[in-house]
């Protein structure tokens, strides 16, 4: 397995600058690392808060203009209707004419001219009926679909009014959250030596989380990358616990560093307290 590089002034094959702090890299890369975990996790919440009321407000535009369709199509079907109950009247007076002609008929072709005349008002009446018994059950679907949509149109703008004022001032307290998070954000950047923040913003990039630790004292974990839980070399695990400076874990090419175990660090806490 190929050697992970150093991190801290390890290009061009620098060594560490003396007066560089580890531990307060450290310490600004955790804090660093926190923040940014806090800012996905506010800004998935933001994009959520805001996906949905999007999509709600979307739903209620596309009911809008459905219903808008559906009346337009029902007042067409009903003009239609109309026209053909006015058309199927006048057929019913042309017949009653046709009749009183046929009365007045003397010779049988007259007679017979006017009997086809009533069958064929009679066919085109009784074609007539049929499309308007059709319209009818048409007319009665799109009654329904209205009333279905408009009652759907309804509970959700009941709903959107009740809610969007609290979303809408959720909303902004997220931004408000997203904005102090990227200020509290800048100010530990500053705390970065250049090239570390450049290798941190790479893997925080592709991986999310660009920082490791290892640790010693417990068995289970001791000498193991904290993220990928691969055993680091022995060589690799040395160097890290003399906090001299950054490794690169040769699997997962998360930044690594040491953290001394609890116990320890309490320990030393309590030995330098007056």
């Amino acid at each position: 397995m190929a050697r992970a590089p150093r991190l801290a002034h390890f290009a061009q094959g620098k060594e560490p600058h003396p007066n560089v702090n580890i531990q307060a890299q450290i310490e600004a890369l955790e804090g660093l690392s926190a923040v940014d975990a806090d800012l996905r996790e506010i800004s998935e919440e933001l994009r959520r808060e805001r996906d949905a009321l999007t999509q709600k407000r979307e739903h209620l535009d596309e009911l809008d203009a459905k219903l808008a369709r559906d009346r337009q199509s029902f007042e067409g079907m009903e003009r239609m209707r109309n026209d053909l109950m006015l058309e199927v009247r006048q057929m019913s007076q042309q017949v009653e004419r046709s009749r009183e002609k046929l009365g007045r008929c003397r010779t049988e072709r007259e007679a017979n001219a006017a009997q086809r005349e009533i069958e064929e008002i009679r066919k085109i009446y009784r074609d007539r009926e049929i499309e308007i018994e059709k319209l009818v059950g048409l007319l009665e679907q799109a009654r329904v679909e209205i009333d279905s949509t408009s009652a759907k149109r309804e509970t959700l703008g009941a709903e959107l009014g009740s809610t969007e004022g609290a979303v809408t001032g959720r909303l902004g307290e997220l931004e408000e959250q997203v904005s102090a998070k990227e200020e509290e954000r800048k100010s530990l950047v500053g705390a970065v030596q250049p090239v570390l923040y450049r290798r941190y913003e790479l893997i925080r990039k592709r991986r999310g989380k660009a920082i490791a630790f290892t640790t010693s004292g417990d068995a289970v974990s001791a000498g193991m990358c904290s993220e990928c839980h691969i055993i680091l070399p022995p060589m690799m695990f040395q160097k890290l616990m003399r906090c001299e400076d950054f490794e690169q874990c040769p699997s997962c090419n998360r930044i690594l560093y040491f953290r001394q175990p609890v116990a320890e660090a309490q320990a030393d806490a309590a030995s330098s307290s007056p």
